[in-house]
């Protein structure tokens, strides 16, 4: 049995993509997920991926994931989803439409004029009614992979990890939340008994890889990426640019703990430290540059299910290509190079 960590990228309704990730690795029988950290969507599918694992295991989990974004605005029955997908364009048209739609312009000059304490509670986040549906008893329980959640404390502006008793529906709120939509999540921390104020988990942590350093999890941590690292194309109309400075903060976060991580795999090499004094993480990605390359900010803001379909069959491949070529080098080495990735 090979135990690994997921990390999570929170990246809206690009979460899709990681959707189809988690239902092709829970295809896999001899990998046992350990623990998960996730961000914004990241952190959806990691609460629906432990609570369908509870309930009836790997197929519960499929199953429960396949809910979640049934419910976002998925079509899962493959009768529907591969017709309708056969008679769309291709994704870069799609998204390219959804961004010049009338209605989408609308609604992206609003969230830029105007503050989301400006029209108080009339946008509301969708995803409200979604959270409260979760089976919160399963969700911070002892059983199935530990569960961590990312929020960036607005006053202090520091990451925030919550887990077990801690996660509550507001807690997905504040990890979902985009200051330029949505007012503040407010609720009192645990941590620290007063009311904090939090927004998208993305900002500090996209997602936090630390909570999966314990000394009792396994040193594989494999990191769903839905934020593209490399764009060739220089963005140069405003939506672009602000899509591109969105994609760059929310790596940023993830960047840091990599390059932190590659500093200690130094250390160790040289034997600089002494053996088994840190955690020498083992380093795995799937990904898609090409596809989210293809995708815009209004991709990732409207959850059009022909986008959705293809974000989770994109995401199925990206997995089976990544355990076609890696999966024995899973609990044996990491399959990322960190120091070309900064050099």
């Amino acid at each position: 049995m090979k135990r690994i960590n997921l990390a999570l990228q929170g990246g809206g309704a690009h979460g899709a993509f990681t959707w189809g990730v988690l239902c092709r690795l829970l295809r896999e029988e001899d990998i046992e997920i350990a623990a998960i950290s996730g961000t914004s969507a990241g952190a959806l599918n990691a609460a629906a991926l432990k609570s369908g694992w509870v309930a009836n295991g790997r197929a519960g989990a499929i199953e429960n994931l396949d809910w979640l974004w049934e419910q976002i605005g998925a079509i899962t029955d493959p009768r529907f989803s591969d017709w309708v997908s056969s008679l769309t364009p291709t994704a870069h048209l799609w998204a390219q439409a959804m961004a010049a739609s009338p209605a989408y312009v609308g609604f992206d000059v609003t969230t830029r004029l105007f503050s989301p304490y400006v029209y108080g509670p009339a946008l509301r986040n969708p995803l409200e009614r979604l959270v409260k549906q979760f089976h919160y008893d399963v969700v911070c329980g002892a059983q199935g992979p530990a569960l961590y959640i990312c929020a960036t404390n607005v006053r202090s502006g520091k990451i925030r990890v919550f887990s077990d008793a801690e996660i509550k529906p507001e807690v997905f709120l504040a990890s979902a939340c985009l200051p330029s939509m949505f007012q503040a999540v407010e609720f009192e921390d645990p941590e620290t008994g007063k009311s904090e104020a939090f927004w998208d988990g993305g900002y500090t942590g996209n997602p936090a890889l630390f909570p999966l350093f314990d000394k009792d999890l396994p040193d594989d941590v494999l990191i769903v990426n839905i934020n593209p690292l490399h764009r060739e194309t220089l963005p140069v109309d405003s939506q672009s640019i602000l899509n591109r400075i969105n994609e760059i903060s929310f790596n940023s976060s993830l960047l840091r703990e990599l390059r932190a991580i590659e500093f200690v795999k130094r250390l160790i090499h040289d034997k600089a430290i002494t053996d088994g004094s840190m955690k020498n993480v083992l380093v795995h990605m799937v990904a898609d540059d090409g596809l989210m390359n293809d995708l815009n900010v209004a991709t990732k803001t409207v959850p059009a299910p022909v986008v959705l379909a293809r974000l989770k069959e994109a995401g199925e491949a990206a997995a089976d290509t990544f355990l076609a070529a890696h999966k024995d080098d899973l609990n044996t080495r990491s399959t990322v190079d960190l120091a070309g990735m900064f050099n």
